[in-house]
């Protein structure tokens, strides 16, 4: 996208879009990347509030597929492939330092998102990190698709997490798939290029009672569909309309 203001506006509104945040990684239990992170999250966050998106989000992330044992784990991560009290203690710093200088120079909101091949991964570890960042800086951008491949339950986080949920992601899982990759001892690459993210409704997630859950809760965000399609798995555009289909039959 255009990194000048003016013209990230005029692309966006020419095609009918809003943007919603930008999607910033880090490898953060990495202390030395903290002020590159920081300069990258802070530096985007300024395009975004330019351009008039004072509501869009810094997505914080693990910079997910680095580490190759997480990677080759993805979605059968167990406690022993995690990180230890030190890397922990770098990583909620991290997060909290990158949300704040972002708050503190634009005033925008950053979320984590917890993702697989990365370093926050399980229900347990995206707990944790909620527990050891601040609830007042760093919310949770819930994404159904990769907790529940990683073996989490996205109605349970929703039950959990209820003021730190910021933001959405719409993202299927395939139950079969995922069994598969863990039969076949697939890194996460391949798992997504065999379709573990598969189109809405098509998995094992419950979208309609997900919907029901964030309107009981008065949740005011978006919600953004995610639909992984690399080269050679079909057509983008055709999963785009099947997903617009599916949520229009839950009343979305």
């Amino acid at each position: 996208m255009p990194p000048n203001p003016f013209q990230l506006k005029k692309e966006m509104t020419t095609r009918g879009l809003e943007l919603l945040g930008a999607f910033v990684p880090v490898a953060l239990s990495d202390p030395s990347s903290h002020n590159p992170g920081t300069e990258v999250a802070v530096k985007t966050a300024k395009l975004m509030m330019n351009a008039g998106y004072s509501n869009a989000f810094i997505v914080l992330s693990d910079d997910n597929g680095k580490d190759p044992v997480r990677t080759q784990n993805a979605g059968r991560v167990k406690p022993e492939m995690g990180m230890d009290k030190t890397q922990w203690e770098n990583f909620a710093s991290g997060a909290n330092e990158i949300a704040r200088k972002v708050r503190q120079e634009t005033g925008l909101r950053t979320v984590f998102h917890h993702h697989c091949a990365g370093f926050i991964e399980t229900y347990a570890e995206v707990t944790t990190l909620m527990k050891m960042t601040d609830p007042s800086l760093l919310g949770l951008c819930l994404d159904t698709g990769h907790l529940k491949f990683g073996g989490g339950n996205p109605l349970m986080a929703l039950e959990e997490f209820p003021d730190r949920i910021w933001h959405v992601h719409y993202k299927d899982c395939h139950p079969g798939i995922a069994e598969k990759s863990v039969e076949s001892g697939w890194d996460y690459i391949t798992s997504v290029q065999n379709g573990i993210f598969c189109e809405l409704g098509k998995g094992e997630i419950d979208f309609a009672e997900i919907t029901n859950v964030l309107r009981i809760s008065d949740y005011n965000g978006w919600i953004v569909v995610e639909q992984d399609i690399l080269p050679g798995m079909g057509s983008p555009k055709e999963c785009a309309l099947n997903n617009r289909e599916y949520l229009r039959s839950i009343g979305l």
